[in-house]
């Protein structure tokens, strides 16, 4: 069973619908049993780290569970961001910290280079290392929505980034854990092939 979990944030119809089109079935609950059963979980987001993680607090535990006991674990843009420790965005709150890092704001100087904040639209990867739900996936164009972007103190677990300005990790690859920071359900035929290598992990 693939879960996506509720947790009163995030576009879950959007998400669902990207796995609908490659013939998979999800269930959305918030329920922590559901959750602890669950053979996969996703994590998606939209919207503020802080507003996230006080929604997310009462699943901290069956997260941390299930990514020790190693089964495939898959964020989302916000998603992705609130695995890390802490953010710019919501000063003394506590991420999910399953990764060290900090997420940081898109510096105002970007916008002298003619990019607008937030970061909206098609932007290319540059794979860095392999990561199994990269595979088949090379230089593609995938669609971003965030002002926010992490800065992990492990580089080694990023293993695709875009140039925006900064150089911003897209592909968080560890193990059994993997998110993205752009919306691989919105990103055409690349983004569904992502869905499917995770599929294929489950």
């Amino acid at each position: 069973m693939i879960t996506i979990i509720d947790y009163g944030s995030g576009n879950l119809k959007s998400i669902k619908n990207g796995f609908s089109r490659i013939g998979v079935e999800t269930f959305i609950s918030g329920d922590v049993q559901e959750m602890a059963e669950s053979d996969a979980l996703i994590l998606p987001g939209v919207g503020a780290f802080g507003s996230a993680m006080e929604h997310l607090e009462k699943y901290r535990e069956v997260i941390n569970d299930h990514v020790k006991d190693g089964k495939p674990f898959l964020g989302v843009c916000l998603g992705l961001q609130v695995l890390f420790t802490e953010s710019e965005e919501s000063p003394g709150l506590r991420g999910l910290d399953i990764f060290k890092g900090k997420v940081l704001h898109f510096p105002e100087s970007i916008t002298k280079q003619g990019m607008k904040i937030p970061h909206m639209g098609w932007n290319n990867l540059k794979i860095r290392c392999e990561c199994p739900i990269l595979e088949g996936v090379g230089p593609e164009y995938m669609y971003f929505v965030h002002s926010y972007y992490v800065d992990p103190e492990d580089k080694d677990i990023v293993a695709a980034t875009v140039d925006y300005g900064v150089d911003v990790p897209a592909v968080i690859c560890q193990g059994n854990v993997f998110a993205t920071q752009f919306h691989p359900e919105k990103s055409g035929e690349a983004g569904l092939q992502i869905l499917k290598n995770f599929v294929e992990l489950v």
